[in-house]
């Protein structure tokens, strides 16, 4: 065998045992692309991930935007309604109403500090009770603001009302009431705590109160029901 056919050979050789290798590491990345996946189909179905993703997002948001000092004053969300918001009706769903405005009052509470007051008093908020009115569906790119605000406050709990706004003839969409309620604590000493003087609560309206009152009545209703008491929550 000449040292034509002995190259020859060698260099066959070196072609076949780097295809192998070739073919080895090519097997490697496609299990790890399996391994991504697959865990990536885990975690998606197992948490709300964009649900997360969105609060960061909205945290990081408020830091840059810096507080608002008026813990009463309106604050405004800007959204525009996306395809994964459409329900069969091709508008935006219902449920993303309740979705929209739970990241609104996290904005709200954090920038205004009553959610920092309430963790320095070693106090939590959580929602009591929530009412929507749907006035007029909002449809896909359809741009809104959703504008927050404190009503009223009790011994209990603050009232917050959210709206919808249409950027395109500022019609009101939607309008939701939130009964936030304050454990282990109360409004008005996380209110004093923050502002470092007295704040006068507003008045309460009177769909507000007829809303309140349908609440203790519910609680009442229930309570007697399971065969509790008739303290009203």
């Amino acid at each position: 065998m000449g040292w034509s056919q002995l190259l020859f050979s060698a260099n066959r050789m070196s072609c076949a045992a780097a295809r192998t290798r070739s073919c080895s590491t090519c097997a490697k990345e496609r299990i790890m692309l399996l391994w991504i996946l697959s865990g990536s189909l885990v975690l998606f179905g197992s948490f709300d991930v964009w649900y997360f993703l969105r609060g960061s997002w909205m945290a990081i948001k408020c830091w840059f935007q810096g507080p608002v000092r008026d813990v009463l004053a309106e604050q405004v969300v800007h959204g525009r309604v996306l395809p994964h918001d459409l329900d069969f009706m091709c508008h935006m769903n219902n449920a993303r109403y309740l979705r929209e405005c739970d990241f609104a009052r996290f904005a709200h509470c954090t920038r205004n500090g009553l959610f920092g007051a309430a963790r320095a008093l070693n106090a939590t908020m959580v929602v009591g009770a929530t009412t929507i009115r749907y006035r007029r569906s909002l449809a896909l790119g359809e741009a809104f603001e959703l504008r927050t605000r404190i009503v009223s406050w009790d011994e209990k709990s603050f009232y917050i009302e959210q709206r919808f706004v249409s950027k395109s003839d500022g019609f009101i969409s939607a309008v939701m009431l939130c009964r936030q309620n304050v454990i282990r604590g109360n409004p008005q000493k996380i209110l004093d705590f923050l502002c470092k003087r007295g704040v006068d609560c507003p008045d309460i309206s009177e769909d507000l109160q007829h809303w309140i009152r349908f609440i203790s009545a519910s609680s009442q209703a229930l309570r007697a029901e399971s065969g509790l008491d008739e303290k009203t929550k």
